[in-house]
């Protein structure tokens, strides 16, 4: 057993040790617009559903050596934000709008993506997505190296192709994980386990 108490390894080291260990990870494609009108549109794999009555969910965007994202700064100007949710057939033009480039770059126009108007926020929605969920924020936390938004879902947007008797079918949405470094996996065998009465 590889034993490491993190006050006595590499700061280095502790992010690799995170992303590697905490796996897979959905991947929240987050659209944004800014107070000027111009879009974004990047992953954040730090995402996860918090609360379902109010649904809420949540994503963290870290700010290294204190620099905001455009993400985490549209989100504070406009109040809103939306997650769409990346397919396998998707890797790359998400890893597209990965990019570090300027808070007037359109990350849609960038990856060849396309825009789509939400019903109830003022950030798009990405149409090529297989579902969207409009959200409101409605707190934010800094943490260590980042800062954990919450946000309301107020709207979903479902692709009629990943709907099956009522329901998601997580074979036919086909979501891509966020595993360590550059890797990245699809949904893989589909277990199904009854819980328990009790």
């Amino acid at each position: 057993m590889i034993e490491l108490e993190v006050a006595k390894i590499s700061a280095d080291e502790v992010p690799h040790l995170m992303t590697a260990l905490i796996v897979p990870r959905p991947i929240a494609w987050i659209s944004t617009v800014s107070r000027a009108g111009v879009a974004n549109l990047a992953p954040h794999s730090y995402f996860n559903g918090v609360s379902s009555h109010p649904p809420i969910l949540m994503f963290v965007s870290t700010v290294p050596k204190g620099r905001i994202k455009d993400t985490l700064r549209n989100v504070d100007e406009t109040g809103d934000f939306v997650v769409n949710l990346v397919a396998a057939d998707q890797l790359d033009p998400m890893n597209a709008t990965s990019a570090d480039v300027a808070p007037d770059v359109d990350e849609f126009e960038l990856a060849g993506l396309t825009k789509a108007p939400s019903r109830l926020v003022r950030a798009p929605r990405l149409r090529e997505a297989r579902a969207s969920l409009e959200c409101r924020m409605v707190k934010r936390e800094p943490m260590g190296d980042a800062v954990c938004v919450f946000g309301e879902v107020v709207y979903f947007h479902i692709d009629e192709a990943v709907w099956r008797d009522g329901r998601v079918d997580p074979a036919l949405l086909q979501p891509l994980g966020r595993l360590g470094g550059s890797l990245y996996a699809p949904l893989g065998e589909i277990m199904r386990k009854v819980r328990p009465a009790g």
